[in-house]
């Protein structure tokens, strides 16, 4: 097994995933979300693991980032692939589009970020300049477009605490750090993944406008309604890859 896909909210499995064993692994830092899904996809040897648990329990501050990604390692991963929905900030990120971000901007707080922190024989620093790996960020961008499917190629997702969406101020502070997108889950997830040396890309589905983009409230209607059109977008995608 060398590619795994951690599904996020909207994706918590995958249909055509032909399920040769389901594993459940002890790891140092806790249990993972769920059970580990091995199997094919298109072929291919794949790990699936839902993110928020199967069914949909967990909170994205109370995911165990460490146990999710110390797992995968242990079944020989080696390229994870992250869904994740998010919130359009910037023109460009409109509901129900996937756009595959080259940067991340932390706003997170209390979560188990590092696997460097006990026991060490030095400090650990890890470069994390670019925190996406862009060998599979270009895959995903080459095979979007063999797929005709519509996909931003960069944008930096701003990760927030949650699980309460942002208010519109928030938003706007956001927006003048520079973000183009909001989610819960990007971090510290793509950091572990760089301390454990994975390849690690996002793929992004756009769920609705962020706090004060548009008149009115976020509804969950709006938001599972835009998640049905990006994640099937996905899910072409995962399976071209």
């Amino acid at each position: 097994m060398t590619t795994a896909i951690i599904g996020g909210t909207g994706l918590i499995q995958i249909k055509g995933l032909e399920l040769s064993e389901s594993k459940n692994i002890d790891t140092p830092y806790g249990s993972p979300s769920a059970g580990y899904q091995l199997g094919q996809l298109n072929g291919k040897n794949i790990v699936f693991l839902a993110r928020h648990g199967n069914p949909h329990v967990i909170p994205p501050h109370k995911i165990n980032y460490r146990a999710n990604i110390w797992g995968l390692k242990e079944l020989g991963v080696t390229k994870i692939i992250a869904v994740a929905a998010v919130g359009g900030i910037t023109q460009e990120m409109f509901p129900g589009r996937i756009v595959i971000p080259n940067q991340i901007i932390d706003y997170s707080y209390g979560r188990q970020h590092t696997f460097f922190e006990e026991n060490l024989e030095e400090v650990t620093h890890i470069d994390f300049s670019f925190p996406y790996s862009e060998n599979l960020r270009n895959k995903l961008i080459a095979l979007a477009q063999t797929l005709q499917i519509d996909v931003y190629s960069s944008g930096v997702y701003g990760c927030t605490q949650g699980p309460r969406l942002e208010t519109a101020a928030e938003i706007l502070r956001m927006e003048k750090d520079g973000c183009d997108l909001v989610g819960m889950t990007g971090m510290p997830e793509a950091a572990l993944a760089r301390e454990l040396e994975l390849e690690y890309a996002a793929c992004a589905v756009i769920a609705n406008w962020a706090a004060g983009k548009v008149e009115g409230i976020i509804t969950m209607a709006e938001i599972e309604q835009n998640l049905k059109r990006g994640m099937a977008d996905a899910l072409a995608l995962l399976e071209k890859i």
